[in-house]
């Protein structure tokens, strides 16, 4: 695709309201990297993007409508192997300037964080896409218990809520049925501790606020006690032998309290919650403590808000704000120390991806997400991050799609 339909793609609609210009600036530093751009070819493209034309019209071309070529099918080149700039022609710096100035005018989010973006990660790092799900859902819970990933419950196409549980098999990259939820459910929450999958919360479709939890054991859900109060829309993360339910909504809106079971009693308790009430945010545990990332508020719209708490001491620490404000993203840890926030809506659907850095406390942005989405499942398994399902586009509309990418060369 050429930089001009790359650039049309990006700026027409909604989906550019959000994304800043910054993929247009990716796009042509990519294009131009490799040499040298000649000044006709930058102002034909600019010409292209701006729907006007240079002096004199459109540009000459040979009869038969394509570029001549000289015999034997390849551009003239000087003596030296060097390209042949026009006369006249300007420096590659003017030219990528003028195209940033062009990109600013694809902005006007309102949700758009002001500043520069944050620094990329190094290293070399790509996404990968997997074998679709089986079915196209939204709204999903997601956690992997070793080299299997359970993707549970969630809306279809035609808004209805869904028991459905599908596996996806990280060695055979491929799909099966699992068993299905005791009850439909969307928003939920899951988690993995130890070696079990479990399901908490969420809307069921007979309406309220479940208090239900659930885990898989023997190829079947079990019940587990009920939650101390329904919770929807939040995050669930497995921390040294217990779950923590952040955030989300409960019976009497946004949630105060955070739920936390704890597996050798087998019973909820409750601690204090995030500092920034919120739901659709994302969570992830890593290091002995529990991350919190992005989220939104009705009335509020969303929120750039990021904490940590630790267990020992029951407090809550405020870290560097997400750089992309942003609600019903979701989020994960990698085993290499990296909380990655992923998707998310507001006008659009977004493609960012960031890491925040649990060591150097910064973030980074990480290569954008193919397939971007909101309400979708994220898991990490060691040090590769999976997105799973989900939304890619605002409101309700469903995916099957499924991408990885690993974030082993990545380094502060």
């Amino acid at each position: 695709m050429g930089f001009a339909n790359r650039c049309r793609r990006r700026c027409d609609g909604p989906t550019a309201l959000r994304r800043g210009g910054r993929a247009i600036v990716y796009a042509t530093t990519a294009s131009w990297v490799a040499g040298p751009a000649r000044a006709d070819e930058v102002a034909g493209i600019l010409a292209e993007l701006t729907g006007t034309r240079p002096a004199g019209g459109s540009r000459a071309r040979p009869a038969g409508g394509s570029r001549a070529r000289p015999a034997g099918g390849s551009r003239a080149r000087p003596a030296g192997g060097s390209r042949a700039q026009p006369a006249g022609a300007r420096p590659l710096a003017l030219a990528l300037a003028a195209v940033v100035l062009l990109a600013g005018a694809c902005t006007r989010d309102q949700d758009a964080q002001p500043g520069p973006p944050p620094p990329s990660a190094s290293g070399e790092t790509a996404w990968r896409r997997l074998a679709p799900a089986l079915s196209e859902r939204t709204e999903v819970a997601a956690t992997a218990v070793g080299k299997v990933v359970y993707v549970a419950g969630g809306f279809r196409a035609d808004g209805a809520t869904v028991p459905t549980v599908e596996v996806y098999d990280i060695a055979r990259d491929r799909w099966t049925r699992g068993p299905d939820l005791p009850v439909a459910v969307n928003h939920a929450m899951a988690a993995t501790l130890g070696d079990t999958a479990y399901v908490m919360g969420g809307y069921p479709a007979a309406g309220g606020v479940s208090r239900r939890a659930f885990r898989l054991e023997g190829g079947r859900w079990t019940a587990l006690p009920d939650l101390p109060e329904g919770r929807a829309a939040g995050t669930a993360v497995a921390l040294d032998g217990r779950l923590y339910v952040a955030g989300g909504i409960g019976p009497g809106g946004l949630a105060r309290s955070m739920l936390v079971f704890d597996l050798p009693t087998n019973r909820w308790s409750t601690a204090a919650g995030p500092p920034t009430p919120r739901e659709h945010l994302g969570g992830a545990g890593f290091g002995g403590r529990v991350y919190t990332v992005g989220g939104r508020a009705a009335g509020r719209g969303n929120f750039t808000a990021a904490e940590a708490y630790e267990p020992a001491t029951g407090r809550w620490t405020r870290l560097p704000d997400l750089p992309t404000r942003r609600g019903g993203l979701a989020a994960a840890a990698t085993g290499n120390g990296f909380v990655v926030a992923v998707g998310g809506e507001a006008d659009a659907t977004f493609e960012e991806a960031e890491a925040f850095d649990v060591r150097a406390g910064t973030w980074s942005s990480l290569p954008p997400l193919p397939t971007p989405r909101h309400g979708l499942g994220v898991v990490a398994v060691g040090t590769v991050l999976y997105t799973l399902a989900g939304g890619p586009r605002p409101g309700l509309h469903v995916s099957g799609a499924a991408e990885s990418i690993d974030l082993a060369p990545v380094r502060p």
